[in-house]
């Protein structure tokens, strides 16, 4: 998420209670996950083990809970508590905005486009000319649309990232991350009934231009789906995964976070994809290999009472 202006960094460490390490003059532009930063982002690290990617990436201010050595240009915001330090700033620059009327006076909504009854559209959505919104489809805060896009009912974008970091110390142990994101739905979209598609925790959640999403699918917070993808029912994408152009998975594929699928894979029906695969490639399986060996060895596998009685004859194993 970008700031609407620049805040300095010395408001920040008063705001979140925070030490100020290293440049005390520079201002903060967004707020981004480790994933997403830009030079100017806020990025936050409470992980040791995670601390020399945060401290090396384009982030600008890392907000972190152990006084370290600062990188040349950044600036460190050293407090007990960075996940919580984050969250109070999301809250601060993207608050909840009740609604009170179906569509927003806030929203603004393209020529020739079309709105069956009971569509609602939240605070600051941009939808394009020429789209389809069919009844009961709900459009979160900040959700943008492009043209001719056709959205089928009872599909809900912009719902906030399943993110929470655990607290064992707690009685109440998940403390949620407030999601500042959006979802990016490009031209000519079609997505089917009854889709769920996660805005960004602070970055945004992109349907690529041209691809067509079957009924119930979910798309979690984050994710990157390419350019003329097809996904057939059920299937479901992980947090951050990035699919790449013309990707086919067909029905109750399941694709796990923090992965890339390449350009032209298909995945075959109630598939796992637990790690990146290359594309131009056929998959099958959980977990996923190529189709044509993978099929092989199930072949080989519905053969192993055969073979046992051949060796072993009527042995119990």
């Amino acid at each position: 998420m970008k700031f609407e202006q620049g805040v300095p960094v010395q408001w920040v460490a008063e705001f979140t209670g925070a030490k100020l390490v290293g440049n005390t003059t520079q201002m903060a532009t967004g707020i981004n996950e480790i994933h997403k930063v830009t030079n100017g982002d806020i990025s936050f690290v409470d992980f040791e083990k995670y601390y020399n990617a945060c401290l090396n990436s384009a982030a600008t201010i890392i907000i972190i809970n152990k006084e370290v050595e600062c990188p040349e240009g950044k600036t460190l915001l050293v407090t007990a508590d960075p996940f919580s330090a984050y969250v109070k700033l999301v809250k601060h620059f993207r608050p909840f905005e009740p609604a009170n009327k179906m569509i927003s006076d806030t929203a603004v909504i393209g020529e020739g486009t079309h709105l069956q009854p009971g569509v609602f559209v939240g605070n600051n959505v941009r939808i394009g000319s020429n789209c389809l919104i069919h009844p009961n489809v709900t459009i979160y805060d900040h959700t943008v649309i492009g043209d001719n896009v056709i959205i089928h009912a009872g599909t809900v974008l912009g719902a906030d990232a399943f993110y929470f970091k655990r607290r064992k110390d707690r009685e109440m142990q998940y403390d949620k991350m407030e999601s500042c994101g959006r979802v990016i739905i490009e031209d000519n979209v079609e997505i089917g009934a009854g889709c769920t598609i996660d805005k960004g925790v602070s970055g945004d959640t992109i349907i690529g231009a041209g691809s067509k999403l079957d009924n119930h699918i979910h798309v979690g917070h984050g994710a990157v789906i390419g350019k003329n993808c097809l996904f057939a029912a059920q299937v479901g994408i992980g947090g951050k995964a990035i699919i790449e152009d013309e990707v086919i998975l067909w029905g109750q594929v399941g694709v796990s976070k923090d992965l890339v699928v390449g350009k032209g894979a298909v995945v075959m029906a109630q598939s796992g994809v637990p790690a990146s695969i290359e594309g131009g490639r056929s998959y099958f399986g959980s977990p996923v290999g190529e189709a044509r060996p993978k099929m092989k060895e199930l072949a080989w596998i519905k053969r192993i009472p055969e073979l046992w009685e051949k060796v072993y004859g009527n042995k119990d194993i």
